[in-house]
């Protein structure tokens, strides 16, 4: 008979950071559903319910297995599906398309941060799920006419290779920047894209948000999502390039709240966390002097905005803790 492996330290972590998503995520499906005017959309959004509330039921099971507190997460008081819906018909699959890139990113790395057999093959699990329903989202979204396509290219005819330091120009003020290359323009229109759909997320956000303080925070990241476009957009204009949008994935007139401040405000975090990872990403693979340095004011932006969010949280006591390590100055007192 083995014995019993504990979990580590990380698989708690991953399992609890898996726990808050997907019940927040349950959350939100339960009122995309009960609005859904489109059978197709409805069968995506109750399929992708029902299976998150079976992850989080066996996430649950675990931490009862292990002697652990099974967190609050999202629950019913977090939810009114009797309200009107605050989004139109698009944008409850382009949003469940952006959670689950945002998911299938998250869960290839718990992944990689998990050794217990089980903890590997529920997040095995989890990723190829979560690849399936983003799979679907992209397909429906197509049929509608409604997906973002990049920009389109001509296709290189010869491989070429950088004359000296000219290429990462882009700093100097008199000097003609050259046209920008296909890596930076993924990533630039990939973060126009989720901006656009956050400023409408938030912006809805704002018009239903039931604290004035919570309003007010929105509105501001409804400004920040704004200023973002615009300096991405700039960027592609100068190379002649013009940015993608589409007319669907809007907020309605509605100001009820169909989700509790606590959830809306945990949702946008989660898009900060996730803004901020997809401008490191930017940064890390833009090779003109400039575009760094954009990057990096961005990532301030959004990162300050993140910080203002979770003392707001932390105020009205919506902020879950994480579990703690062990605290052995105050054990040893």
């Amino acid at each position: 008979m083995t014995s019993h492996i504990p979990l580590s330290s990380s698989e708690l972590a991953t399992l609890w950071m898996t726990y808050q998503q997907k019940t927040m995520s349950q959350r939100l499906l339960e009122h995309f559903i009960e609005h859904a005017e489109d059978e197709e959309a409805k069968e995506i959004l109750t399929s992708t319910h029902n299976k998150i509330v079976h992850y989080i039921e066996r996430i649950k099971q675990i931490f009862e297995q292990e002697g652990a507190v099974v967190p609050v997460g999202f629950t019913e008081q977090d939810v009114n599906t009797e309200v009107p819906k605050l989004y139109d018909h698009l944008f409850d699959i382009m949003f469940l398309r952006l959670l689950k890139q945002m998911s299938m990113g998250l869960h290839t790395l718990h992944l990689s941060m998990a050794h217990r057999d089980d903890i590997v093959s529920l997040f095995q699990e989890l990723t190829e799920f979560t690849q399936g329903v983003y799979s679907k989202c992209v397909d429906y979204l197509q049929k509608k006419g409604v997906l973002v396509r990049p920009p389109v290219v001509s296709m290189p005819k010869e491989v070429k290779f950088a004359k000296g330091t000219g290429y990462m120009n882009g700093m100097k003020l008199f000097s003609e920047k050259r046209a920008l290359n296909t890596v930076e323009v993924a990533h630039i229109h990939y973060a126009v894209e989720t901006n656009i759909l956050g400023m409408q997320m938030i912006t809805g956000f704002a018009q239903a948000a039931n604290e004035p303080e919570v309003r007010k925070y929105f509105i501001k990241g409804k400004e920040l999502s704004k200023k973002i476009i615009a300096n991405y957009t700039q960027l592609l204009l100068a190379s002649d390039i013009q940015a993608s949008s589409t007319w669907a994935g809007k907020a309605t007139n509605s100001q009820i709240a169909p989700f509790s401040d606590k959830l809306m405000m945990y949702c946008t975090s989660i898009f900060c966390s996730f803004g901020l990872g997809s401008n490191a990403l930017g940064t890390a693979f833009s090779l003109r002097n400039d575009l760094p340095l954009l990057l990096i004011d961005t990532a301030k932006d959004i990162l300050t905005y993140g910080q203002e969010g979770g003392k707001i949280m932390a105020r009205n006591g919506w902020m879950e803790e994480p579990p703690q390590m062990e605290d052995r100055i105050d054990l040893t007192k």
